[in-house]
């Protein structure tokens, strides 16, 4: 995997899911911004309970077959 800087603010689409949860976590541990995007049709919130607390976390209900304007870097 190719490396990339830290305290950037990143986008997963499915983040609720049971991967992008886990993507989720690892990116916030290392000092990034993530915002999350899921339909919740297969994902849960529960998959990010343990972190929903954090201020660099953001969730976005969004089915991302419709268009979606998200400044990210």
């Amino acid at each position: 995997m190719q490396n990339y800087n830290r305290n950037n603010k990143i986008l997963i689409t499915g983040g609720a899911g049971f991967l992008g949860s886990h993507l989720t976590e690892k990116l916030l541990k290392e000092g990034n911004e993530v915002l999350v995007v899921d339909n919740f049709f297969t994902g849960t919130k529960q998959n990010l309970a343990h972190l929903l607390g954090n201020p660099n976390l953001e969730v976005m209900r969004h089915d991302v077959t419709f268009p979606l304007y998200v400044e990210t870097n």
